[in-house]
This record gives structure tokens, sequence and C-alpha cells, in this order.
């Protein structure tokens, strides 16, 4: 199964997170990728348009986005910080009403999967549309808010 991060990935941001009775997270980063994959269809791929071969939804396209020719190592920051946020902080916390530490870092790693989610939108999505194997700056498309596309 395809994913965009690994329990080891996982353990450079947290070290200690197995320590709270989960060994193992295979599970949630697949449901991660999904979520990631459901948002870029949503926010990223109707409004990417390449040259000549128009590949918007607005345009009426029906090509859909291949998940296997996006670059996975770009999303593995955001993949960490959505399982941890998303998945197993929410399995820990006792959402008491005066908060507590899990609370809190779910709230933290929420954030900081937008933030990072939202950058890797700005900066543009490695995209594979030849399927060479290799990501050339033409293919790297940038997701532009606010501005005016016809």
């Amino acid at each position: 199964m395809p994913q965009f991060a690994t329990d080891s990935n996982l353990l450079e941001y947290e070290p200690q997170i197995k320590e709270f009775g989960i060994q193992e997270f295979s599970d949630l980063h697949q449901q991660t990728y999904d979520d990631i994959i459901r948002l870029l269809n949503i926010r990223w791929w109707p409004t990417t348009r390449y040259g000549k071969l128009d590949i918007s939804v607005l345009s009426g396209s029906s090509v859909k986005l291949e998940e296997g020719k996006l670059q996975a190592s770009q999303f593995e920051r955001a993949a960490v910080y959505h399982v941890l946020a998303l998945y197993i902080y929410p399995k820990l916390s006792t959402f008491d009403p005066a908060g507590d530490v899990f609370r809190e870092k779910m709230s933290y790693y929420k954030n900081k999967f937008e933030e990072e989610f939202n950058l890797i939108l700005q900066v543009g999505v490695n995209y594979d549309l030849d399927s060479s194997g290799t990501f050339t700056d033409s293919e790297k498309k940038p997701y532009y808010h606010r501005r005016l596309q016809r």
C-alpha cells in the first residue's frame, strides 16, 4: 500500500510516541495517505493546468489525478503532522475540558499540517505528467489562490 510516511518518519518528530501504548501506526499512515490524496483532489487538482493539456475540472476535463505520479517524499512531513493530529493524539487524549498534553499536541500538529500542506501547494506539487520518472520544473505546478484563472 502506498504511504507518504512510515513509523520511522514519525519517530523523527515524536521519538517517545510508542511509549503511550500504540506500537504500530501503519493503518493510520494509510488513512493519512487517503486523506491527503482527497485534499489534493479538492484543493489542487481542479485548478491545475499544463500548457496545451488542460486537465482542469473547470473546463470539463475528465482526467483524474494518478496517485503514482506524485512525488511521495514531498508530502512526508505533512503526512507525519496529519497522522499525529488526526489519528494518534485523538486516541491518546482524554478530551478533558481543562485540556491535556495530547489535546495541545493535537492542535499544534493540526496547525502545522495546514501550514505545511499550504506551503506544498504554493511551492508547487511535483506531478510526473509524462510518466518519465523524473520531475521537471514544468511538472511542478503551484496552486495560485486568489488568482483569476480563465
